[in-house]
């Protein structure tokens, strides 16, 4: 089967939500995705998986209720650990790729309800 290049900048072109991934390929039953974020996220737990970040365009901040809060750009990631509660926030817009197992949802424990993860 061949495999097919995908450009994450045509892909972050295609929508101007908020907090709202989109697939854009997956490998190991997991979902490749990118976001757009500003303000801030729910503080929220994934209690059986990581949590994957990488800036490629702007600043993200990822707060943690029991440690200092980390701030990183384009080019930097953060990976949360499995149980620890976050909030990822952005003062501007901020381009993000996402890695997660498929169907798990981005909100975690949170109130807020999932993004869709719609396929783009």
């Amino acid at each position: 089967m061949p495999t097919h290049k995908v450009n994450l900048a045509d892909k972050l072109e295609l929508f101007d939500t908020h907090w709202d991934p989109k697939v854009v390929a997956s490998y190991n039953n997991n979902d490749v995705m990118v976001v757009k974020i500003q303000g801030e996220y729910d503080f929220h737990t994934h209690d059986d998986t990581d949590d994957f970040f990488l800036v490629l365009e702007g600043e993200v901040t990822m707060d943690y209720a029991d440690d200092d809060s980390v701030t990183f750009g384009a080019g930097e990631m953060v990976i949360v650990p499995a149980g620890v509660l976050h909030r990822p926030r952005a003062v501007k817009e901020a381009k993000v790729l996402l890695i997660e197992p498929k169907g798990e949802p981005n909100s975690g424990d949170s109130e807020r309800a999932p993004a869709s993860k719609d396929h783009i």
